[in-house]
């Protein structure tokens, strides 16, 4: 069996809720339990840090493994979804997992009793199992363990951590979450353990989303560090998008807790340092304010919701004119309210990703113009890019609306 027909399979026969969404999301850890007593509980032979969140989980995993990785610690980090390679969801110090291991895990699923553990579980579920294993078997010193959805009944919330983090709440998966900002908190606290300190990354003044992080801690006797409410003297990073200044401040009281709730760890602030200025170069982080080209600029962004849309609006805000705006969304986010943070005065690129759960180009273009946005339909990524290509002159790119528009630009590079 080859990589590629292995990856099919694994596509193919579970879920996945990266392409069809809904459909694949599984509620409960009853089949996550399971796999993890199968597998031997794996995720117990090694330290983990559980990061949740809606926005910036993603930015504060990869950094928390590049410091690690710089204090000299073998490190594991699991985060979701993956840009160009499945493989990019399982690393240690950086690496992907091999893809004869891939290819092992799928030929074990192949062959199990059919009706067994491959045709109950999601995508999501199957990929932790193999991700804790691998991390066992590569010996890892400590795992950075990002949340898939939610938090509570997240198939990664079998773990124990050392430390939880929440990075914020704002409006995201409203249909599985809950929809007020008080319910979503919830849901995201229930990676709280019990006498496991958590750090909440902000809480933007709200009294009820903050009051749902103290209770919670405060029932299970964890302490808990505002990050929000604390100084930190600013540090240089590889990462350049401005919600990165709340990220870091959410990093840097992370390391605090760690220094004082786990003195067995030592993380000097040469790593600090180290780790912050070479993410990307050490963790594989990819479509973070990333910049593809400098002539013409050409910059792409993953974010795909209202929070993360009230940051990179400004940052459109400040690149050179003319500016070229290829952008496309899937169907169960706010569309409107993102496409109404939007310049007016840019040329628009409408398309769609090259995914079941991606908001057809016909529709998201007439949203777009309902905005006030001006702009032509282009059938997928490819044919928006190379259109705004031809047209950009002496002005810049920007790539975004969706990881998986993302990822079908980076997978065309």
């Amino acid at each position: 069996m080859s990589y590629q027909e292995a990856i099919e399979y694994l596509f193919n026969s579970a879920p996945m809720f990266q392409n069809i969404g809904a459909g694949a999301y599984k509620e409960g850890l009853d089949n996550t339990l399971l796999l993890d007593r199968l597998s031997g509980h794996p995720h117990r032979s090694y330290m983990t840090i559980h990061v949740g969140g809606t926005n910036g989980k993603g930015s504060v995993s990869h950094t928390l493994a590049a410091i690690l990785q710089s204090a000299g610690y073998k490190v594991g980090l699991y985060t979701s979804p993956h840009l160009v390679d499945f493989r990019e969801r399982i690393r240690v110090n950086g690496e992907m997992i091999p893809e004869e291991r891939v290819v092992r895990f799928v030929k074990q699923l192949k062959a199990s009793p059919r009706g067994g553990m491959e045709g109950a579980c999601s995508f999501f579920e199957l990929t932790t199992a193999l991700a804790f294993k691998y991390f066992e078997e590569a010996g890892v010193d400590i795992a950075v363990i990002e949340v898939g959805l939610g938090g509570r009944l997240d198939c990664t919330n079998i773990i124990t951590p050392i430390m939880s983090i929440i990075t914020n709440i704002s409006f995201d998966h409203v249909q599985f979450l809950g929809d007020t900002l008080e319910k979503i908190a919830r849901e995201k606290a229930g990676i709280i353990k019990e006498g496991v300190p958590v750090v909440i990354g902000e809480t933007n003044g709200n009294i009820e989303v903050r009051s749902v992080f103290e209770l919670t801690a405060n029932r299970l006797h964890s302490r808990i560090y505002f990050a929000d409410e604390l100084h930190h003297e600013p540090v240089e990073s590889e990462l350049k998008g401005d919600c990165q200044v709340k990220n870091t401040q959410t990093i840097l009281t992370a390391l605090d807790c760690l220094r004082e709730n786990c003195p067995d760890l030592h993380i000097s602030e040469k790593a600090v340092g180290e780790g912050f200025l070479n993410v990307c170069k050490l963790t594989g982080l990819m479509g973070r304010w990333q910049t593809l080209s400098q002539k013409p600029l050409v910059i792409c962004d993953t974010g795909h919701n209202v929070g993360g849309w009230e940051y990179l609006s400004r940052q459109l805000d400040r690149m050179p004119r003319p500016l070229h705006i290829i952008i496309g969304m899937v169907s169960d986010k706010d569309v409107t309210h993102v496409l109404k943070l939007m310049p007016r005065d840019a040329q628009y690129y409408f398309t769609q990703a090259s995914v079941k759960r991606a908001m057809p180009v016909e529709q998201f273009a007439a949203i777009g113009k309902q905005c006030g946005l001006t702009g032509n339909s282009f059938p997928n990524v490819a044919v928006a890019y190379e259109n705004a290509l031809q047209n950009v002159g002496n002005g810049s790119i920007f790539v975004g609306g969706s990881t998986f528009i993302v990822s079908d630009l980076l997978s065309r590079q």
